[in-house]
């Protein structure tokens, strides 16, 4: 039996190495704003995972979190740095699963560049809050799916596809390999 992958006329396969690499995750987070942030990563386990709202994303693909100095998470990272990041960035389209190496940091200047008025709710003295810390998380690789042409054209081609009875999927993914 063959893949859909074997199926497909176009290429959909492509890994990702360095600065291209990078430039993809950049891409492909920008829109998410959100992602699901896990810790405890053990074999045979479940992960701590809980959503987090990205503060930035570097062009070397590395993200930037703010977070309370108390919270398990940092006590997680502190514990065992390896995180695993997965975001959705649309219905259909933009997936990425980043694990990366979290560093944590009480850096007064990145909080300052970092913050935003509604960061008040959970930092309730604002960006001088002595709570705030900053989680680095430096990818190492990863793994993205995503369309190639817009939502739109990837849409119409499912349909057509569906209609004939052929794989006309525009996906893309591949393996993203920071150095």
């Amino acid at each position: 039996m063959d893949s859909i992958n074997q199926q497909q006329e176009e290429k959909n396969h492509e890994d990702l190495f360095g600065d291209k690499a990078g430039e993809k995750i950049k891409e492909l987070a920008k829109d998410a704003n959100t992602c699901f942030f896990c810790t405890s990563i053990t074999s045979g386990k479940p992960l701590n995972t809980r959503p987090m709202s990205i503060q930035k994303v570097d062009d070397d693909g590395n993200f930037w979190f703010l977070s309370p100095e108390d919270s398990h998470k940092n006590a997680e990272i502190q514990n065992n740095p390896s995180v695993h990041l997965l975001f959705q960035g649309s219905k259909y389209s933009e997936f990425l699963s980043v694990y990366g190496h979290a560093t944590i940091s009480k850096d007064k200047e990145t909080i300052k560049e970092l913050w935003e008025p509604i960061l008040k709710t959970w930092f309730t003295e604002g960006e001088d809050d002595p709570r705030i810390t900053v989680i680095k998380v430096e990818t190492e690789e990863g793994y993205y799916w995503d369309n190639k042409h817009g939502n739109a054209v990837a849409f119409a081609k499912t349909l057509i596809g569906a209609a004939i009875g052929k794989t006309m999927d525009d996906s893309i993914e591949g393996k993203l390999i920071k150095p």
